[in-house]
Formats: structure tokens, C-alpha cells, sequence
């Protein structure tokens, strides 16, 4: 796995490519001036995180011949307040499924995708207590 990254302005934004051409833009949310023009790398964290445990929850599921209908995922990050680095220490992760799903079979997907496969939750899981609810067809079921 390689990624490729090139500073393309004089302030702080980046493109940063992968072995497929995917680019993806990372920007400092924080600068004083100008507009913020990308994800800042922080930001790139969680949605990496929500990435990979989709795609876990969604082979898991396809594997049982279950077929959501929809898959969402909204994860909020807490970092230390004034800390250098500033690490995450809690993040909640809330798994939105849709479709013809039993409870059991989604609650089971998505703890083995958190508690075992999701490779991104497993590093973040050094420094972050990590937490996740499950929505099913709108009704919390964890």
C-alpha cells in the first residue's frame, strides 16, 4: 500500500494520491486565513474508520445473502483539549442499517467488524475508547 502526497498551494493544502489515482484533498481546519479546501487529517481518521467498517458490515452481511437496502454511519471524535499531540480519547460510532435485517444478524456484524476485523478500529483502539450503537430500519437495537 503507497500513497503519494504533494503540496499544491502556498498555505496548507495537499493532495494526497493512491496507487488507483484516487486523490483526496488535506487541508488545516484551523488556519487563520483563507477558506479550508480540504479534510483535515483528523477528519480523514474517522472517515477511514466509518470506511472500513462498512465494508466489513457490508461483506459480513452479503455473505448470509442479506441485501441492506442502505448503510450509514456517523462517527463523532473527541481528542485530548490542549494536548500535543492531540489524540482521540473517545469515539462513537453509529451504525445506521436499513432493509430486511434480523437484529441478531446485524448486531453480529457489526461487533465482528469492531471487535475483530475493522483494521482501522483496531489501531485506533490503542489510544481511543471506541464505541458503537446500531439504528435498524430506525429503531436503536444496541
Amino acid at each position: 500500500m503507497k500513497v503519494k502526497l504533494e503540496r499544491i498551494d502556498n498555505n496548507y493544502l495537499f493532495e494526497v494520491v493512491n496507487s488507483n489515482g484516487h486523490r483526496v484533498l488535506l487541508d488545516n481546519k484551523s488556519k487563520s486565513n483563507g477558506n479550508v479546501k480540504g479534510i483535515s487529517p483528523m477528519e480523514l481518521l474517522l472517515m477511514g474508520l466509518a470506511g472500513c467498517s462498512s465494508i466489513d458490515v457490508v461483506s459480513i452481511l452479503t455473505k448470509q445473502k442479506i441485501f441492506p437496502t442502505s448503510i450509514k454511519m456517523e462517527v463523532d471524535g473527541e481528542r485530548e483539549p490542549g494536548a500535543i499531540p492531540a489524540l482521540f480519547k473517545k469515539i462513537n460510532v453509529t451504525v445506521i442499517l436499513e432493509g430486511d435485517i434480523l437484529e441478531d444478524k446485524a448486531k453480529r456484524a457489526v461487533n465482528l467488524s469492531f471487535d475483530k476485523y475493522c483494521s482501522v478500529s483496531k489501531t485506533l483502539e490503542h489510544t481511543a475508547e471506541i464505541s458503537y450503537s446500531i439504528l435498524l430500519n430506525g429503531q436503536k437495537i444496541m
